[in-house]
């Protein structure tokens, strides 16, 4: 499958053929509640998706069954652990089309991933002088910690301009790429706007003008297969609560030449070959990077959580996503002083926008009291706030055990909101 998902040609309101969400939803428990009084609309998967009671059960069966370390124990505790800890990250490296299981490390996250690239890859690659470029799109955690190495070593960041539908503008980046540019870090998908980057186009530009590509996949992964050889990037991360997985874990997958070039993270635990006062000497990929004892209950999670994924009609969960996408879309521009924010042509799952004289948290706070559950504020993506010249917005955020019965119920919601407002 393309970086991109298909456009597809959907009939707003209706059920979406050959996927039943409302299947689905029995497979979560969480969303079968009320809050408030009212039975809870999820729109804040964005920021984390809800977890299936086979992942829930999973980490369960682990902890009152197999609870031990891994890779060192002598006894059976310990080697099913160690089974179910490297089953999962094989099952990660198959899930990414990954050419090799030990290119997949374990971090605790999206921003631990990128942190790890930057001071490991920063701190032994980059020179005075030197360039990374970052889309004016990103989440916080794709633009601090490239700030933070390059002050260390006399580099700079820059912004890849972005225009007012919310599309990265490539013309503007091939004109950026030059032979001091050393990284590109873009996201797949913008957390705050929905926007799809064309991350196979970016990479084939930065590669041609010799420099490494780092994908933020947090935003993709629950969308759309992501096969990292067709991207072609040297980098690719994604968090387990983005994949409906545990919190605490996620996933670095690297490019081997430059991940084995790379100097270890962190010292300590499996990272180590051997040790002596007179030096140390770190182990092969992946354990390189893995120091101290890892998140195996998190792991097992994630590992649970991609079973259940490729368990579903992923063509036609992504088909519901995009009528869902549509209707909300749609039904937000016949609100009256309503303005989407974030309106480029390949979008996937976000809708972000801000109703004329209200203030997105007390919006928020008004459709939480109807059990319409949204996120507010900046969405850590300050810089692309300020070029639109706004706080914040309201942001609802769709999965696939989504129905247009929610979007009915976050419409009417807001127009209860606007009554009580006005």
């Amino acid at each position: 499958m393309s970086e991109d998902p298909a456009v597809y040609q959907v009939i707003p309101g209706t059920a979406t053929v050959g996927f039943d969400a409302e299947r689905v939803r029995r497979d979560f428990p969480i969303l079968h509640q009320q809050v408030n009084g009212h039975p809870l609309v999820y729109l804040d998967n964005a920021a984390t998706t809800q977890k299936p009671e086979s992942v829930i059960q999973a980490m369960v069966d682990y902890y009152r069954r197999d609870n031990a370390n891994v890779h060192r124990g002598a006894h059976a505790l310990s080697d099913r652990a160690t089974g179910a800890f490297e089953g999962a990250r094989r099952k990660v490296a198959n899930f990414l089309n990954a050419p090799d299981a030990r290119q997949i490390l374990w971090t605790r996250g999206t921003s631990e991933a990128i942190n790890l690239v930057a001071a490991s890859w920063g701190r032994s690659q980059l020179q005075p002088g030197d360039r990374i470029l970052v889309s004016a799109m990103e989440h916080h955690s794709n633009i601090v910690p490239w700030q933070m190495v390059a002050a260390e070593r006399g580099a700079t960041v820059e912004a890849i301009p972005v225009d007012t539908t919310g599309t990265l503008d490539l013309q503007a980046l091939q004109g950026m790429l030059d032979a001091r540019v050393r990284m590109v870090a873009v996201g797949h998908v913008s957390n705050a706007l929905g926007t799809i980057n064309p991350v196979a186009e970016i990479a084939r530009m930065a590669h041609a003008a010799g420099a490494l590509v780092f994908v933020d996949g947090a935003q993709a992964i629950a969308h759309w297969p992501v096969d990292v050889q067709a991207l072609d990037c040297d980098f690719y991360s994604f968090s387990a609560h983005k994949l409906f997985g545990p919190t605490g874990i996620g996933v670095l997958y690297g490019r081997r030449t430059v991940l084995e070039a790379m100097p270890p993270y962190q010292g300590g635990g499996e990272m180590i070959e051997s040790v002596s006062f007179a030096g140390t000497t770190y182990n092969q990929l992946p354990y390189k990077f893995e120091a101290g004892t890892p998140d195996i209950a998190g792991a097992v999670g994630l590992g649970a959580a991609i079973d259940y994924v490729n368990s579903l009609d992923r063509e036609g969960a992504a088909r519901h996503e995009e009528a869902l996408l549509v209707y909300a879309q749609k039904k937000a521009q016949a609100v009256s002083g309503l303005t989407l924010v974030g309106t480029a042509h390949h979008k996937t799952g976000v809708m972000s926008f801000n109703l004329d004289g209200v203030h997105p948290a007390d919006l928020g706070t008004l459709l939480d009291q109807q059990g319409v559950a949204v996120r507010t504020g900046n969405h850590c993506a300050q810089p692309i706030m300020d070029q639109y010249r706004i706080p914040g917005t309201v942001r609802a955020s769709f999965s696939f055990y989504n129905t247009f019965d929610d979007v009915d119920r976050l419409f009417a919601a807001l127009e209860k909101a606007r009554q009580f407002l006005q």
